[in-house]
């Protein structure tokens, strides 16, 4: 009986490794933006059961960055240029509304001010990887401090794959943080007019962010996918 629990860890941790190693391929362009996910190649490839490649693809699915259709295989998430940018004309729209309402309510920005720290730090270490995530803890945490259930639910589905992307597409071109230096003192700033419960304010700054946001893609990760 007593090792069940230990049985069901272990379970849980070798999927959880075969996901890493699956995104590994991903984000080192070895499965293509849009391309299927063969469970059969993979499990051969990692010497593991299709079962264990399923569980791994549910995972990254639930991340980002896989895509499922009902009664199709999976695929790497894929957007086009101008999915990017309707997606960034969306974020303003909810986002805006996200620091709007959480000014409104006098939120707690502790979270998000550790969050902009650790987003500053990544940048000066030019750790992409850990910038990108940071960078989707913070639009997270700020559509839940909306207090608003149906916002961050809107937020997490549609943000999720989007950052998914964006780590994808940094990796592949090779760029650093220095492109995101002005962009992480932006977040300071939607921080700073929240405290001040400046709502007005916060949602412009916000809506005028995320079209500094997609210059910051037009001119950095978006031109070498074509």
């Amino acid at each position: 009986m007593s090792a069940q629990p230990t049985q069901t860890k272990s379970k849980d941790l070798r999927k959880h490794e075969i996901a890493e190693r699956l995104l590994s391929e991903i984000v080192a362009g070895k499965l293509a933006p849009g391309e299927q996910i063969s469970e059969r190649t993979w499990a051969n490839q990692f010497g593991v059961a299709q079962a264990s490649i399923r569980e791994a693809i549910n995972i990254l699915e639930r991340d980002g960055f896989v895509t499922k259709e009902s009664g199709r295989s999976a695929r790497v998430v894929n957007l086009s240029d101008e999915d990017v940018f309707q997606l960034y004309q969306v974020r303003a729209g909810l986002e805006g509304t996200a620091g709007f309402l959480a000014a409104c309510n006098g939120a707690d920005v502790s979270a998000l001010e550790a969050i902009v720290n650790e987003m500053r730090a990544a940048s000066n270490a030019h750790d992409s990887k850990t910038l990108t995530d940071c960078d989707l803890r913070f639009h997270l945490e700020l559509a839940r401090m909306s207090g608003n259930g149906h916002l961050l639910n809107y937020a997490q589905k549609l943000l999720r794959p989007f950052f998914a992307f964006v780590r994808m597409r940094v990796s592949a071109t090779g760029q650093g943080t220095s492109a995101w230096g002005h962009d992480v003192e932006a977040h300071q700033r939607i921080v700073d007019l929240i405290r001040d419960r400046e709502a007005e304010l916060t949602e412009h700054y916000v809506k005028k962010s995320m079209s500094r946001f997609a210059s910051t893609a037009r001119k950095n990760w978006l031109p070498h996918e074509k």
